[in-house]
């Protein structure tokens, strides 16, 4: 854990600098006429049909578009992808010297510091370049190579590496915790809750999912896959929102070192915007996501109730 925190450290300050790189350098470069408009108009996309159609259309009718006001929160259902990892904080909870302080402070602050960098990155490249010429793939990069500075545009491949390499390691951390904390309740088979015996880590689940994500990584489209990380995501979300309020009624006697402000309201909020976006995803997506709810159901009922830890301190009571 103390290597991962040193390496994952390191990369950090790596990427923090390419973004300084961007929003320092690309602040030469900046021309207000290319703010304008600076919410452009909507624009009708190609939603195609049947399970390619976001699920709010054949719900409702409703079509998604391109830009517009609505078209900010239909992009937001794919672009909320960046955001995913702040959780694993929380999966790191029994590594962490004090939880109770450390854990909701992770959280909110670098919840905080990445909306202000991602917000003012977005200002300086859309001011760079108008939004018409930015390319989808690589828009830092192309955007510097445009005006001329390949070196910048360099720089800016190389952090981006780095740092996608980086999120994939926090992710696989966060899982490998999941799977060990199950598995010593006993939703999973006990198999996967020993620890190594030099390291201490879970190193079990840690070289099954690292196996098993590299060969789903391998034959699956990054489209598909952030998708499919969303609606999982946001499914959870809304759950832990949901949690929030129950919890507030049910167990109201439970010690809360950290305490959600605004109960009932935030949680509906939350609720709300998390439902929303993942109408914007495509039905297929949903129909996958289905599928992976039954199995892992099915998983539960035939497995992970009758030998959960928890559930049987329960009958027992």
């Amino acid at each position: 854990m103390k290597l991962s925190a040193r390496v994952t450290t390191v990369v950090v300050v790596v990427k923090l600098a390419v973004v300084g790189i961007v929003i320092v350098a690309g602040l030469f470069f900046v021309k207000a006429a290319n703010y304008k408009p600076f919410v452009p108009p909507a624009e009708p996309q190609p939603s195609g049909g049947g399970w390619d159609a976001p699920l709010v259309q054949l719900m409702f009718g409703y079509a998604p578009t391109n830009f517009g006001l609505m078209g900010i929160f239909t992009a937001a259902s794919i672009v909320f992808f960046a955001f995913i990892g702040f959780d694993v904080v929380a999966t790191a909870a029994e590594e962490t010297k004090v939880p109770q302080r450390d854990m909701p402070r992770g959280i909110l602050a670098s919840l905080f510091i990445c909306t202000v960098l991602y917000v003012a990155v977005s200002l300086v490249v859309t001011g760079m370049q108008h939004y018409t010429e930015l390319s989808v793939t690589a828009p830092l990069a192309d955007a510097f190579k445009a005006i001329g500075h390949p070196f910048y545009a360099g720089v800016i491949s190389f952090g981006a590496a780095v740092g996608l390499t980086t999120v994939c390691l926090i992710l696989l951390l966060g899982q490998t915790r999941v799977f060990f904390a199950m598995s010593r309740d006993g939703l999973l088979p006990r198999f996967f809750s020993k620890t190594h015996p030099r390291f201490g880590t879970p190193y079990r689940p840690t070289i099954l999912l690292g196996v098993v994500i590299a060969i789903v990584a391998g034959v699956t489209s990054i489209n598909e896959l952030a998708t499919l990380v969303n609606i999982g995501t946001l499914f959870a979300f809304v759950v832990v929102a949901l949690g929030v309020i129950v919890l507030r009624r049910t167990r109201p006697d439970l010690p809360r070192a950290f305490r959600t402000p605004w109960v009932p309201v935030l949680p509906v909020l939350s609720v709300a915007a998390s439902v929303w976006l993942m109408l914007n995803l495509p039905a297929e997506t949903w129909l996958r996501f289905g599928a992976w709810m039954v199995i892992g159901v099915v998983i539960y009922a035939a497995y992970g109730r009758r030998n959960s830890g928890l559930a049987k301190e329960a009958r027992r009571r």
